[in-house]
């Protein structure tokens, strides 16, 4: 559904092209100061047309707080924070209305709520959604207190240079993808459950709500298939834990191990692309030749490593609720 985590929960709301977008967050601890300033770097990370290869759609992405704010401290109730949808051309979507877009959630979206579905920008499906998860980001960056993470495009369309593989796609005129990866430091060990809670699971489950996400892997990784278990094995060198290599990347058994945790996701190509393909015209019953047109990304690996932090800040910040070690916050 739209909601994620146990203590520290997450509800995303709102549609592309409808009024707002935002964020509903339960469980935030009492007495968290907050302002908006605290959200305009991480915001402004995430925009389109700020760096070369994304969208020209540009919103103001000022956070409204709604609910669960007074004297600029969290109240312990419900925190609500919406963002404005300001700069919609929804009318690029009416005339497409019955050619769903290859890649996208359109065909399938219509068939799961049965035509009532908003299609504009994509509806509920959009990365305009994602604005609403780098708040909740910031929320928990927050909470975590001293835990850093950092995430960065480690390459685009194969290639380090990432200039050289956004021209790849600039050439061929189509979209490409890339590969994120984020580092978490200072983070305990012995947090996570065995299984179904592992850190790893907690962190895919989250990290797949981003949309364009088509793989993840922790330390190692893959490469890891390709190994020898003597070659691959951390050996543990002190009693915090800390170990000479990192190829289990900071997680044992599901659980942290005090060491950096380290994973990367694979980002598909923006599946809106000039690039001419064929598709079902639902009406006719034929294929036809389609392009997309209107404002998208080139390249949207470049606004997904803020949001890979704040999905990532979610995950821990919930998981260091559950082992009680919040510290309190007094009224001043």
């Amino acid at each position: 559904m739209n909601a994620f985590g146990k203590l520290f929960r997450v509800t995303i709301v709102g549609e592309s092209h409808g009024p707002v977008v935002g964020v509903v967050l339960d469980g935030i601890p009492a007495g968290l100061p907050l302002s908006a300033e605290d959200f305009l770097v991480d915001i402004e990370r995430r925009k389109g047309g700020v760096q070369k290869g994304t969208t020209p759609r540009k919103e103001d992405d000022i956070p409204l707080f709604q609910t669960g704010l007074f004297n600029g401290r969290s109240t312990g109730a419900p925190l609500t924070i919406l963002f404005e949808n300001k700069n919609t051309r929804s009318g690029d979507y009416e005339k497409q209305r019955s050619v769903p877009r290859p890649g996208h959630a359109d065909f399938v979206a219509h068939q799961k709520f049965g035509g009532f579905e908003d299609f504009r920008g994509g509806g509920h499906f959009s990365g305009r959604l994602t604005v609403g998860l780098v708040a909740a980001g910031v929320v928990a960056k927050k909470v975590l207190g001293n835990i850093t993470i950092q995430s960065t495009i480690l390459e685009i369309g194969g290639e380090a240079d990432l200039d050289k593989g956004l021209q790849k796609a600039i050439d061929a005129k189509d979209s490409i993808g890339g590969i994120v990866e984020c580092r978490v430091s200072g983070l305990p060990a012995s947090l996570g459950e065995p299984f179904f809670d592992s850190v790893e699971s907690l962190i895919s489950h989250a990290v797949f709500s981003i949309p364009a996400v088509r793989g993840i892997e922790f330390g190692t990784g893959f490469a890891a298939a390709r190994m020898f278990g003597a070659e691959h094995n951390d050996s543990i060198i002190d009693s915090s834990g800390k170990t000479a290599s990192n190829h289990a990347g900071g997680v044992v058994g599901g659980i942290s191990n005090g060491n950096e945790l380290v994973f990367r996701i694979a980002i598909k190509p923006t599946s809106s692309t000039p690039k001419e393909q064929q598709t079902l015209n639902w009406e006719t019953g034929q294929l036809e030749a389609f392009s997309v047109k209107g404002r998208h990304d080139l390249c949207i690996a470049l606004r997904v490593p803020v949001v890979l932090e704040a999905v990532t800040a979610m995950v821990l910040a919930d998981l260091l609720m559950l082992t009680g070690k919040i510290p309190r916050i007094h009224a001043q």
